[in-house]
């Protein structure tokens, strides 16, 4: 059963007046289900319920939590057919689409319950007392993580799922034992509500006390900044835009009391071509069909999109870009996820075309809706690109600008124009890297992913991933929000100094209980 009320801990509400829908951008009209804005009651309710939630959630071992979080994916899992089909009728998306976002999504709850399995999340660091130093004897000093409390994760508008109410930086809150407010997206309100019912039932079913999670919904910001002010609030999640990234962060450092605020946001995501990377015919062609295919993925409705093509002057760059024209003109246009996002994206083309001429758009298709998203490639040149700076901002859709650039010093001058991002990738040969060196250098300092060959589409859930990036591309380049070291945007460090054995936490009693590796004296030990 689909529950259009908001949950708050274990009990639906339904108190305010002011209702919204969410709507289906290939209809162009809006779906079924109605819901109601929050009210500040509600709101206060939920982050009490949290507060109250977590001494008892962050004392549960180590086992419980991941057994929940198990719970979780099962719970998802077992909605069905009827997720899919919400999910789809709220985003214009194809179903494959949902699926591949549902299995991302259950595979994040699993490497995090995984994480619990290992425990190494805590990073327990011991160093053993000696009496007998002279000329002061040294204490026993022992740190591990510990939660910082409660949290408010913010919806995605472009992933209903695995950037959502049981997405990666729920999981990861709840993984720490932290318990979490989700504020859901109002664009795929249904969609979050169902698998709200899915965390609920979990939860339930594992005994997990009331508040570990709460549900609210809202089209309006104010309940997004009630929720960041509230006192019982330690810490927040954002994946969106620079503007509410940037706003949310803001509000966070104005409290009495500041709170951390891990915000995903902007970002173009550089591609650098080599004239070695398209010496031949087939590189070129290959390589082509494999950006245009990336540029448009999802209606380049994603923050690791394609945005900037940097040309370095060669025989075959003319051929290369005439060969990523003829790959784009091939693609067919897709549906955006909403009427706001559309016509976000229509202006940021307009102010795009003030500078730069049109190379190519997306084929037509027969039939086409108000929300379809035409894809389109520019063209600039590396003077122009550094006069107008309006050029180098993210337009979230299907659109990137090829930029022409005479000279390696000149890509080096642009390279240090841009701002923070995500990721940036270099097209080249391994037998060339060397010749430059300071390309990927000045890269480096720029961006919390550097791709060899390889298209930023496509974000790897592993230990080794960095979702984040100097600003704007996030609030903090230290953390990422994919992957299990996400854990740790949600954790404090704590130093117990000559604690009795049996007071300290398990992760840093003698016999080492949990059976982990720990730092014992600067060197990795199970002892």
């Amino acid at each position: 059963m689909l529950h259009t009320d908001h949950l708050i801990g274990t009990t639906y509400s339904r108190k305010g007046t002011t209702e919204f829908r969410t709507f289906n951008p290939i209809t162009n009209q809006p779906t079924p289900w109605s819901f109601a804005n929050a009210t500040p009651e509600e709101a206060s309710l939920a982050t009490q319920k949290a507060a109250a939630a977590f001494a008892p959630f962050q004392s549960l071992s180590l086992k419980k939590r991941a057994t929940f979080l198990r719970a979780i994916a099962s719970e998802i899992l077992a909605l069905g057919d009827p997720l899919l089909e919400v999910y789809c009728e709220e985003t214009g998306l194809a179903r494959g689409r949902a699926e591949g976002e549902r299995a991302r999504t259950l595979f994040q709850l699993e490497t995090f319950a995984q994480a619990l399995d290992k425990g190494q999340y805590l990073e327990a660091v011991i160093d053993l007392g000696d009496p007998n130093r002279t000329p002061q004897p040294k204490v026993d000093l022992r740190k591990m993580n510990i939660p910082i409390g409660p949290i408010v994760v913010f919806g995605a508008s472009n992933f209903p799922l695995a950037y959502s109410t049981a997405g990666g930086d729920t999981a990861s809150a709840l993984a720490c034992g932290c318990p979490v407010v989700v504020k859901g997206h109002p664009m795929h309100a249904a969609t979050g509500a169902l698998v709200a019912s899915a965390i609920l039932k979990a939860a339930q079913n594992t005994e997990m006390p009331e508040g570990v999670f709460s549900n609210l919904n809202s089209n309006t910001y104010e309940l997004g900044k009630q929720l960041v002010l509230d006192p019982a609030i330690k810490g927040v999640g954002f994946t969106g835009s620079i503007a509410g990234g940037t706003a949310l962060y803001q509000l966070a450092q104005s409290r009495k009391v500041p709170i951390p605020v891990f915000a995903e946001m902007g970002s173009v995501n550089p591609v650098v071509v080599l004239p070695e990377a398209i010496e031949n015919i087939e590189s070129r062609s290959q390589w082509a069909k494999t950006y245009a295919g990336s540029i448009t993925l999802g209606s380049g409705q994603f923050c690791t999109n394609p945005g900037l093509i940097f040309c370095l002057e060669g025989p075959h760059t003319q051929d290369f870009i005439d060969q990523l024209v003829m790959a784009f003109t091939e693609i067919s246009p897709t549906s955006m996820l909403h009427p706001k996002i559309h016509e976000a994206y229509t202006s940021g083309v307009t102010k795009i075309a003030a500078h730069a001429k049109l190379l190519a758009q997306t084929a037509p298709t027969a039939g086409k809706h108000a929300n379809v998203g035409i894809g389109a490639i520019y063209e600039i040149d590396g003077a122009t690109f550094q006069k107008y700076p309006r050029v180098h901002e993210e337009v979230f859709g299907p659109l990137s600008v090829v930029v022409r650039v005479e000279s390696e010093a000149e890509l080096h001058t642009l390279i240090r124009e841009i701002d923070g991002q995500l990721t940036a990738s270099v097209l080249g040969t391994e037998t060339t890297i060397g010749k430059y060196t300071g390309i990927f250098k000045a890269l480096e300092q720029r961006v919390g992913r550097l791709i060899f060959n390889g298209v930023p589409t496509g974000v790897e859930v592993s230990a080794a991933m960095q979702h984040g990036g100097p600003f704007p591309a996030s609030t903090d380049a230290r953390f990422t929000a994919v992957g299990e070291s996400a854990m740790r945007r949600w954790l404090r460090p704590i130093s117990y100094q000559n604690y009795a054995n049996e007071m300290l936490p398990q992760a840093l009693q003698d016999g080492n209980p949990l059976k982990l590796w720990r730092s014992l004296n600067g060197a990795l030990s199970k002892d």
